[in-house]
């Protein structure tokens, strides 16, 4: 018997040439509350839905409560009484008013008395502040509202698991706040979650492991603080800081400057960055790719200089990585740093970064400047 409440093995999923989910792989136990973030189309809605069968997995198990839902005999429906799951766009039966909505589930699948469907209907709406719609049709109620009470509906089920597909994304930005509420509401009653969401706040607050999807699969994964303070993968930093590039290439010493100068501030201009910083990103360029090419490249003709310029749209933070092969040359070593009209690209970029990190390894010059 797995400890897990929740096991994948080796999920695959494809649509025709374009693969999804590959070999994904997690165990999620009783209690937790899992985040689910990532970029458009990596698959986080996939995954969520393979979990009940509702996009049938290429290859891999998935088990929930010790019970292999992917198995060729497996009672399907009987397993997926163990899970809820709350969509983006609600799914209420338009044709019943709130408390019918609650209580057909447990009545047909449970075999629940109605009285007692109406008694647990009752105590879930005064939980969430709706009891005065009880008789109202979905069409009268707000977004927020409705998903309010599809919660509620599968609540009713008594779910082992509660599964969100990014449960706010359908909502007027009003709204969003009373459906994140009442999550926060079940993280108090100790209820197993998976979240598929692009709240990166509320993530934080409600869960206690993040998954982090890119490359058709879980790409990176740890605690809250461990994913949005101190990510270790590329594509992981990349999102939670909302970082944006700007890459030039230089393979001649007779370089179009002004083209580069044009193209940065272009770059500046349509992520919002700040005048000041944008003119100290132009100077910092331009005086370290001369460094560079007098130095890495004295008396040899190929050229080749590789800048790439990070912006964090989340927190302001900008990095210049410079890569270049030629000579071993660190323009930032102490014989090079007086004030003259040779090296004065070097004071002007000391005074101004915030930290110089210089290495030379596989034969190239390898630069990270901080501003």
């Amino acid at each position: 018997m797995s400890d897990y409440l929740i096991e994948v093995k080796n999920l695959c999923k494809s649509f025709g040439d374009l693969k999804v989910l590959n070999n994904v792989n997690l165990g999620v136990k009783e209690g937790e509350r899992l985040a689910i973030i990532g970029g458009s189309g990596c698959g986080k809605s996939v995954f969520l839905r393979s979990l009940e069968l509702l996009e049938k997995p290429d290859s891999g198990q998935i088990f929930i409560d010790n019970q292999e839902i992917t198995a060729k005999n497996a009672d399907i429906n009987k397993i997926r009484l163990n899970m809820g799951m709350v969509y983006q766009k609600f799914n209420l039966f338009s044709h019943m008013d709130v408390l019918d909505n609650l209580c057909l589930a447990p009545v047909k699948l449970l075999g629940v008395a109605r009285e007692d469907a109406e008694s647990s209907a009752l105590e879930w709406l005064d939980r969430v502040g709706l009891t005065s719609k009880i008789h109202e049709m979905p069409g009268n109620l707000s977004g927020g509202q409705q998903q309010r009470i599809a919660i509620c509906r599968c609540l009713m089920m008594r779910p082992k698991v509660l599964l969100f597909d990014e449960p706010t994304s359908a909502l007027d930005p009003t709204m969003v706040g009373e459906v994140l509420a009442m999550i926060r509401m079940l993280t108090k009653r100790n209820m197993t979650m998976l979240i598929v969401t692009h709240e990166m706040n509320f993530a934080r607050e409600v869960a206690n492991k993040v998954l982090f999807f890119a490359d058709h699969g879980i790409y990176e994964q740890g605690t809250p603080d461990e994913i949005f303070d101190a990510p270790k993968r590329e594509k992981t930093i990349a999102f939670i800081r909302k970082l944006k590039y700007f890459n030039y290439e230089i393979l001649s010493r007779n370089f179009d400057l002004l083209e580069m100068q044009g193209q940065l501030r272009s770059f500046t201009e349509k992520y919002g960055i700040e005048r000041k910083l944008a003119n100290r990103l132009e100077l910092c360029a331009e005086e370290l790719i001369y460094e560079v090419l007098n130095g890495c490249y004295k008396n040899i003709k190929n050229i080749n200089i590789n800048m790439e310029i990070s912006y964090s749209e989340a927190d302001g933070a900008t990095l210049i990585k410079l890569a270049s092969g030629g000579n071993k040359f660190n323009p930032f070593e102490a014989e090079l740093e007086a004030l003259d009209e040779e090296h004065l690209g070097v004071t002007i970029l000391k005074n101004i970064a915030k930290s110089i990190n210089y290495i030379y390894e596989n034969n190239k010059n390898y630069i990270d400047i901080v501003l």
